[in-house]
């Protein structure tokens, strides 16, 4: 018999791996024993040490039982485009984003390999419809992300854009299809948001009828990292004040620096030895005691490497304020503690530059297809930041409540894929 095609659905927050034969789907594999599903791999790689490696649901939990030492990378996947992040360290071993991809993509592979009872050597990878603006920069992304499939054991790759994907995963069937539609399909994941507009027939999808297609590299860590900004970053040195010695200025903390603790997959870029000296620094000019408390929470931060529990405590209150009014933002450490009430309409206001980027990118690309939103028959909804308050409601207004149509938020894309896999089989 043939061996089957993989479906790779890599994403920012989570990862997924189906199969497909000439049979048709095979499933999804259980990635991660660990996890409450365990079809879906969270995007974590843990390294206590150089020799050691954890993914998933254990590298949580060993990094919790190591006191958070050694080496914890996520969000990896919103470093493709990015021409100065080579790679990093771990202990004195390089590793450069490629590898700590390959390492996830390979373990993916070993795991499904083990369930399918397979050598799989074929797989169609997901990929955002633009992984940054520029086309050069879209262009390196995918080629960094190819090199990391081969290094992964992959010969057979096929890149199929994820609201594509979207789109081939969608079953109409029962949801009174037309026998033409215009159909939006809108992907709000953790690290991009992509938009595709494609012509449905029959209740049957093919590739030749996208309409437009468009996308950017914000989506719900950057609502993350808006609420760190506006309300938790204070408490870890933003707005401290300073006097070089024989110097005359009073200073404030650089922005560029306290920029970083607001994405959780650049804070250990902090730990530089002369940053930290800089910070040492700071604390010894700082103008008062609340401001030496504020730099000693960011040693904390940076030492304890807090950076993970403390974003998941922020994405706790982001999915909160997607069902009430207000949520407590509680974080409780040695030396740390924050408690903050966030209204729903305060952190809007904080997100409100990443959330009219998306919906201006949406805006374009109907734009740039030619296409009326009142034209669109059906909005197929994906992600989990989709289910954000304000999101839903510009979708409401620009096409109407009764058209909008939620999909599986983990698994919409990987269906899609999983078809095309079979195709390819």
């Amino acid at each position: 018999m043939a061996s089957p095609v993989y479906a790779i659905d890599f994403g920012t927050s989570n990862s997924l791996l189906g199969a497909a034969g000439p049979g048709g789907p095979g499933g999804f594999a259980p990635l991660d024993p660990d996890a409450p599903d365990p079809a879906i791999l969270r995007s974590l790689l843990y390294f206590p040490n150089a020799r050691e490696l954890y993914f998933g649901e254990r590298a949580l939990r060993e990094f919790g039982a190591r006191d958070h030492s050694g080496r914890f990378i996520r969000s990896i996947k919103k470093q493709l485009p990015s021409r100065s992040f080579i790679g990093t360290y771990v202990e004195n071993r390089p590793f450069n984003l490629e590898d700590l991809i390959a390492l996830l993509l390979s373990e993916m592979r070993k795991r499904a390999n083990a369930h399918f009872g397979d050598d799989v050597t074929r797989v169609v990878l997901g990929r955002p419809a633009r992984f940054a603006p520029d086309e050069g920069d879209d262009r390196y992304a995918q080629e960094r992300l190819e090199r990391a499939a081969r290094h992964a054991g992959f010969k057979e790759i096929e890149f199929l854009p994820e609201p594509v994907a979207a789109a081939l995963g969608y079953d109409p069937e029962g949801a009174q299809a037309r026998d033409e539609e215009l159909v939006l399909a809108a992907d709000f994941g953790g690290g991009t948001s992509d938009f595709t507009v494609y012509r449905l027939r029959d209740g049957r999808f093919h590739a030749s009828d996208v309409l437009a297609m468009g996308g950017l590299s914000v989506a719900g860590d950057a609502l993350d990292s808006a609420l760190m900004r506006h309300r938790i970053s204070p408490y870890f040195g933003t707005g401290v004040r300073y006097q070089v010695p024989f110097g005359s200025n009073v200073l404030t903390m650089p922005t560029h620096l306290m920029e970083r603790i607001c994405h959780p997959g650049e804070i250990s870029l902090l730990r530089k030895q002369d940053t930290m000296e800089f910070f040492r620094n700071v604390r010894q000019w700082s103008l008062g005691e609340d401001d030496r408390e504020r730099i000693d929470r960011l040693f904390t931060l940076l030492n304890d490497q807090l950076g993970l529990p403390l974003f998941e405590k922020i994405e706790g209150v982001k999915k909160a304020l997607s069902a009430g009014d207000d949520a407590l933002f509680d974080f409780d450490y040695p030396e740390i503690r924050i408690r903050e009430k966030i209204r729903r309409k305060e952190f809007e206001a904080y997100a409100e530059n990443p959330l009219e980027a998306i919906v201006r990118t949406l805006d374009e690309t109907l734009a740039d297809g030619g296409i009326a939103p009142e034209r669109i028959d059906r909005v197929l909804c994906t992600g989990g930041t989709a289910k954000v308050p304000w999101l839903r409601d510009a979708l409401t207004r620009r096409f109407g409540a009764e058209k909008l149509h939620d999909l599986d938020p983990f698994r919409g894309v990987a269906r899609g894929l999983m078809v095309r896999a079979g195709e390819l089989a």
